[in-house]
Formats: C-alpha cells, sequence, structure tokens
C-alpha cells in the first residue's frame, strides 16, 4: 500500500516531461505551416513599404528626365522661361 501511495505521488513527476514533449510534437506542423504563411504572404506595413520604395524611385527618374530635359533645351538655345514651360511636370516648373 505504501509502494501504491509513493507511486502515484512520482507518477505526475516523471511523466510531467513527456507530457511536454508530446505537446511540442503535437504543435511543431502548426508552427511550421504558419511560419511558411508568413513568409509567402505581404503584410500592409510590407505593401506600404514597397509602395513608397517605388514611388521615390520613380520620382527621381522623372526628376532626373526633367533636369536632362532643361539642360537640353538650354543648350539649344532656349530661353529660361521657354524651357521651363516646356519641361514642365503637373503644372510645377523644374527649379
Amino acid at each position: 500500500m505504501r509502494k501504491l501511495a509513493i507511486l502515484a505521488v512520482a507518477l505526475p513527476l516523471f511523466t510531467g516531461g513527456c507530457l511536454h514533449t508530446v505537446a511540442t510534437v503535437a504543435t511543431a506542423p502548426i508552427k511550421v505551416t504558419s511560419k511558411a504563411v508568413d513568409w509567402t504572404t505581404t503584410s500592409q506595413s510590407e505593401a506600404d513599404r514597397n509602395y513608397g520604395r517605388k514611388m521615390r524611385k520613380q520620382e527621381a527618374r522623372e526628376g532626373k528626365e526633367r533636369k536632362r530635359a532643361y539642360k537640353q533645351c538650354r543648350e539649344q538655345g532656349g530661353g529660361d522661361a521657354q524651357c521651363r514651360n516646356a519641361y514642365r511636370s503637373e503644372g510645377e516648373y523644374y527649379r
């Protein structure tokens, strides 16, 4: 009887490690799947960041094109006002 009482008290202590291992093994596929989904999808903040980067590059490219066109106009003998009017972008003049 005494051995049975000791075994009843000690059994949960010995199986605690086993239960943790079982829980870890059981949740592993869920963690792997969620990580794969995170890698394959784009969050809203990532999309915003990528869009901002794309727009900054486009604006820089357009600025370089306007500057080159303005310089080319000046080299061809165009006046300052004429070149600014000819190569304006959305109502704003190149400065």
